[in-house]
């Protein structure tokens, strides 16, 4: 088996060809920051923050040079996920799920399906959102001539509201399997409701889309019912978990910049340190060390499981089960340990920063509530039996939608 105590070195180069991302993506999060705190306590669309993603070129990021996009590596893609993450998890959020999408299409779609909707993609701009949560499966799809017709709900749909395209699952009763498709977010019997009322990641545009005899002709089907699942296949679900890990890896940083920034300027020391400054208590210079090494931790991780990603994306359809297996167990690592490090760091900060920067004007609050909302999607303590079992057996995780 291969050992997952030994991850690849990674590295991307900032500059060069690459530069005109790192500067866009600073331009975004220079801008999203400025208004953080109050779309946060706000809450609703995202329409204007989704628009100047869309005039940065991003969202290009992912799609093949061949089919018009920039092709850059999955490394580099969730490196800006990280950053964008740090600012403002929300919109990272609507960022990655688009790139998800991307993603659903070359792993699913055939070439002349990946040339056709990811050109229009990119001629376009086109926004993509998500109705393919496979835990929900009340949307159904029933055969007709020329496709499938859908009808039902589906929840959660991330990026779903102010979107052009969704991917779409809907489940097939007699084979007990999804049908996986691609629509126009404005197609007739389309209705997408903002009910996302969470307290926290207001702003992902996640509402819930029913469908009334919805039709999905089959040109427009990727993955139709009974299919068999190969390991290629199946490599769609960790391109999604590391969206997730990758995210929480952001929030820790941005919590962990926001602590120190305070600790810095607003912090006063405890009477009983002796000292005048609060950066100067050595309780407080431990605590922030121990929460740096969580996040620099995480991060690393989670560079070596988008290297992972990266080299089975290069094998495509040649994957085979133990190289998507070890993919899986990297992903695992880098979600668990990001999982910990975001709600550390977003709890453990106000301790080091006392009772003033609960203060609801500075948004402080924002951070941990986005962490503990996103990191509830799906249980962690499932990615550490999979961990467990690899050490303990060589087992790899089963692939499902969620390992």
């Amino acid at each position: 088996m291969t050992s997952p105590l030994q991850p690849a070195p990674v590295a991307f180069d900032r500059g060069g060809e690459h530069a005109w991302i790192w500067s866009q993506l600073d331009t975004l999060c220079q801008t999203f920051a400025a208004t953080a705190v109050q779309r946060d306590q706000q809450g609703g669309h995202a329409a204007h923050e989704r628009e100047l993603i869309r005039a940065s070129g991003l969202l290009s990021l992912t799609t093949p040079q061949a089919l018009g996009g920039h092709g850059v590596s999955w490394q580099a893609f969730y490196r800006t996920l990280r950053q964008l993450a740090e600012v403002d998890s929300a919109l990272a959020h609507l960022y990655a799920f688009h790139h998800l999408q991307v993603a659903t299409i070359l792993i699913y779609g055939q070439p002349e399906q990946q040339a056709r909707l990811l050109r229009q993609t990119v001629e376009h701009r086109l926004f993509w959102g998500n109705a393919l949560n496979p835990s929900d499966r009340r949307a159904t799809v029933t055969p007709v001539a020329g496709g499938h017709l859908v009808n039902g709900p589906k929840s959660y749909c991330s990026g779903s509201v102010g979107s052009n395209r969704m991917t779409l699952s809907a489940w097939h009763e007699a084979t007990q399997s999804f049908l996986i498709g691609v629509v126009a977010t404005d197609a007739p019997g389309v209705h997408v409701v903002a009910d996302w009322d969470a307290f926290g990641q207001r702003q992902t545009d996640s509402g819930t889309v029913n469908f009334e005899q919805v039709f999905i002709a089959d040109e427009d089907v990727l993955v139709r019912p009974g299919e068999v699942t190969t390991p290629w296949m199946s490599l769609r679900s960790q391109v999604a978990q590391h969206v997730l890990g990758s995210l929480y890896a952001g929030l820790a940083v941005g919590a962990l910049r926001a602590g120190l920034d305070f600790s810095r300027e607003l912090a006063r020391p405890w009477s009983a340190s002796g000292v005048s400054r609060a950066v100067d208590d050595p309780y407080t210079q431990q605590r922030y060390a121990e929460l740096w090494l969580q996040v620099k931790a995480a991060s690393a991780v989670s560079d070596a499981a988008a290297g992972a990603i990266d080299r089975a994306f290069a094998q495509g359809t040649r994957l085979d089960a133990t190289t998507r297996g070890d993919v899986a167990i990297a992903v695992a690592e880098a979600k668990v340990l990001s999982h910990r490090a975001a709600m550390e760091v977003t709890s453990r900060f106000f301790e080091l920063t006392g009772a003033r920067s609960t203060s609801s004007g500075l948004g402080l609050d924002r951070f941990w509530r986005n962490a503990r909302v996103h990191t509830l999607h799906d249980p962690v303590d499932y990615k550490l039996r999979d961990i467990g079992r690899f050490l303990l057996e060589g087992r790899h995780p089963e692939p499902t939608a969620y390992s």
